[in-house]
């Protein structure tokens, strides 16, 4: 009798794992959907680290979030912070984190089609993008999380 109920309990645990390990994964970029101008799940199911956003959001190579918007949390370690889009001080006052997700992956479907902020999880249907570009994103599920969490500390 033990040996049927461990052997149950283990083939338990294997289908246990075996769903956890299907299941675990980023959402890739063509699968991720925006209702409402909100994206309301991670896009990693875990959350993101607020200090990786946060140099993520301060690499001028990656995401470059400086070119374009101020920051006061970088004032004094940052130089030249964009003036053509928003400032982000208070940013988390003003959108939730589902928001925010979906304007990191793509504000063009989360606010408005002409915006000029890019969409930094999309890996398709560009125009005209640069050679060795085609079919990948700005940045990765995770770095996505990271910035939404550091985002969420700009009050």
């Amino acid at each position: 009798m033990e040996r049927v109920l461990c052997a149950a309990a283990a083939g338990l645990l294997a289908v246990a794992a075996i769903t956890v390990g299907a299941s675990a994964g980023p959402v890739a970029p063509g699968e991720v959907k925006i209702d409402d101008g909100k994206i309301t799940k991670s896009l990693t199911g875990q959350p993101g680290s607020a200090v990786k956003g946060r140099e993520w959001f301060a690499n001028r190579k990656l995401g470059n979030c400086l070119a374009c918007h101020n920051n006061s949390d970088m004032a004094k370690e940052e130089q030249f912070h964009g003036e053509v889009a928003p400032s982000l001080d208070g940013v988390a006052d003003r959108w939730d984190e589902a928001h925010l997700r979906a304007i990191v992956v793509n504000a063009k479907k989360a606010l408005k089609p002409d915006t000029l902020m890019p969409a930094f999880y999309r890996d398709s249907g560009f125009t005209r993008p640069l050679k060795g570009f085609e079919g990948k994103a700005i940045l990765t599920a995770d770095q996505v999380e990271d910035i939404v969490a550091y985002l969420k500390t700009l009050k």
